[in-house]
């Protein structure tokens, strides 16, 4: 199916964090419709399930403006100019986790809501990991708390974890654990 046609593109918002664009869409049919989207700011994000060992993960206890409240979720960051992702996840892991990892692996880059953002982050599996602390952007000091993924479904149904992209991360690390287990 061939893709709608642009026939206009302009910035309707902007702030700190985000610019919005309306996209004034023709589709093969002959139908005109606007689009709002999100567009992103800069190369991505990075979302790192760091496993202490087979069985623990490390997860983030952090405030979420969006929420108003402190919820349970997995490190995550920007990826800054010239880094690729696995150096982005690194340098994340060790500002907000206080550990680096000898071992990443990209397990897949999602899209966070594709119907109006265009914002998508890198889910990496960090193992071998080793304490080394950098300084981070983080108003508060972040609470660093090992889980256990014995029983991912129960973690997952947690009141505090609530994060769609920690979930379907964590699922994703659990799976290519299993498969690639010696």
């Amino acid at each position: 199916m061939p893709k709608p046609v642009i026939l206009q593109r302009q910035t309707v918002a902007r702030s700190r964090l985000f610019r919005a664009e309306e996209l004034q869409l023709e589709f093969s049919n002959g139908e005109r419709r606007t689009y709002e989207k999100l567009c992103s700011g800069g190369p991505g994000a990075v979302l790192m399930v760091p496993m202490l060992d087979d069985s623990t993960v490390l997860m983030a206890r952090e405030y979420a403006g969006g929420l108003e409240d402190y919820h349970l979720s997995l490190p995550k960051g920007a990826i800054d100019a010239g880094e690729s992702p696995e150096q982005a996840a690194n340098r994340e892991l060790k500002e907000e986790v206080g550990y680096g990892a000898k071992s990443i692996q990209l397990l897949k880059q999602v899209h966070l809501s594709p119907s109006y953002m265009e914002h998508k982050i890198n889910i990496l599996l960090m193992r071998d990991l080793y304490p080394e602390v950098l300084p981070g952007d983080e108003p508060e000091p972040i609470e660093v708390v090992p889980c256990k993924l014995d029983d991912l479904f129960q973690l997952v149904m947690r009141d505090d974890v609530i994060e769609g992209r920690t979930i379907a991360a964590l699922y994703l690390a659990q799976h290519w654990m299993t498969q690639h287990s010696s």
